[in-house]
């Protein structure tokens, strides 16, 4: 995008790992923070290094930042560190509960030094009697019923991908630029604190209303008594399978035109949503043999005609070629650090655009390799070279000049 991004000017230090925290930053840095991720020496944040569906963590969620790599237990790794936060704006850290005091990090140590300094905290739980248990993405999913919301009665089940992580930093950052606006106003910083378990909960808040509405607890999502007549899955004459959403009477008339069900579209039974609603189980089964009598391409076509809903049932590698986010600059060419800098692989952009020319916020960095600015950033602070030299020396700093196994990421 042309000009400087929205976010330009701001510092921001992050002490982080998984996703949470990572994430929060991310979104930090994509909208143009500049973010340093302070990573533990020697090794480096452990995500790098995580297996299976945890894979590609690190390359998600790190592009557009900095890597510094200091050893926090070590007395001047901490001096180290307090001299950058004199002059940043936010901090931000997802570790257990009490382990950045451990580190005298915490909010009342650094807010000492620099009295402007937001600081968010990423915990499992907000303040309270769980305020110290230890949460995770998959675990306040079922301890707040999303699980059994997800899955088929009496098999809960966790979400396809790590919404709670995501949406626990989505909520923080909201709270850190409101704490910005207010140091417009006071000068003064504050900590803010996002948590799993309350992200969770507020996605429970329509199911809970709707239990109190209609005076029934709600089933799981697979057995729900449907809002909308046609709201389902159909499968092709090819196998392929297609939602299709129909959720209005006008929608309803241009898909029985488009598919050829005047009958279906003349019989009052199915006048109105609520009614199809309660005729679901003769209708659906009638609307899949229209379905199924059509190629894939030909019941996408008639869908499109009749401007309703629908979509193929993708698979998360079909986002590589989709037509949308490759003409919208949607993906972001990123290197897989997990793998040693490469291969490079389309992931989707920040899901948001600016100004007149919907501009996405661009890819300026690849996920940094363990300490890659450790020396860029401790200099532009004003610790001398010959004093960086001895830290590194010391072990109380890595940068990607230090030895070969420095280099795993």
């Amino acid at each position: 995008m042309s000009g400087p991004l929205p976010l330009a000017g701001l510092r921001v230090l992050e002490f982080s790992h998984t996703i949470m925290g990572p994430c929060a930053g991310l979104l930090l840095a994509d909208m143009g923070a500049d973010v340093v991720k302070v990573e533990p020496a020697p090794d480096g944040d452990r995500t790098r290094r995580l297996p299976g569906f945890a894979a590609g963590f690190f390359a998600t969620f790190n592009r557009n930042k900095r890597s510094i790599a200091l050893d926090l237990k070590h007395p001047e790794g901490r001096a180290t560190l307090h001299r950058l936060v004199a002059d940043a704006d936010i901090v931000l850290e997802n570790y257990g509960p009490g382990t950045m005091e451990r580190l005298g990090c915490g909010w009342e140590d650094l807010h000492r030094l620099n009295p402007r300094l937001i600081y968010l905290a990423l915990k499992g739980y907000l303040g309270g009697p769980y305020g110290n248990r230890p949460a995770l993405d998959e675990v306040v999913q079922f301890q707040t019923g999303l699980a059994y919301m997800t899955g088929p009665p009496g098999q809960p089940l966790r979400a396809g991908a790590s919404v709670i992580d995501i949406l626990g930093a989505v909520f923080g950052v909201t709270g850190v630029l409101a704490a910005l606006r207010e140091r417009e106003r006071t000068g003064e910083g504050q900590r803010v604190g996002s948590a799993l378990f309350e992200s969770a909960a507020f996605l429970m808040g329509s199911h809970i209303a709707g239990g109190a509405a209609m005076g029934e607890p709600p089933p799981p999502m697979p057995a729900r008594r449907g809002a909308w007549g046609i709201y389902d899955v159909f499968q092709a004459s090819c196998g392929t399978q297609l939602f299709i959403g129909v959720t209005s009477d006008a929608q309803w008339e241009r898909f029985c035109a488009a598919f050829g069900l005047e009958e279906l579209a003349g019989d009052p039974r199915l006048a109105t949503n609520a009614q199809r609603v309660r005729e679901r189980a003769w209708l659906l089964p009638a609307l899949q043999a229209a379905v199924g009598a059509l190629e894939f391409g030909a019941a996408t076509q008639r869908c499109a005609a009749a401007e309703v809903s629908w979509s193929p049932v993708g698979r998360p590698g079909d986002l590589l070629q989709d037509p949308h986010l490759t003409a919208s600059g949607g993906l972001l060419s990123t290197a897989i650090a997990a793998l040693g800098g490469g291969p490079e692989v389309p992931l989707p952009a920040l899901p948001l655009e600016f100004g007149e020319a919907r501009s996405r916020a661009p890819l300026r960095r690849q996920p940094p390799r363990i300490g890659e600015h450790t020396r860029e950033v401790l200099l532009a602070a004003g610790l001398p070279g010959e004093r960086i030299a001895a830290l590194q020396q010391a072990g109380v700093l890595a940068d990607a000049a230090a030895p070969a196994r420095l280099q795993q990421a």
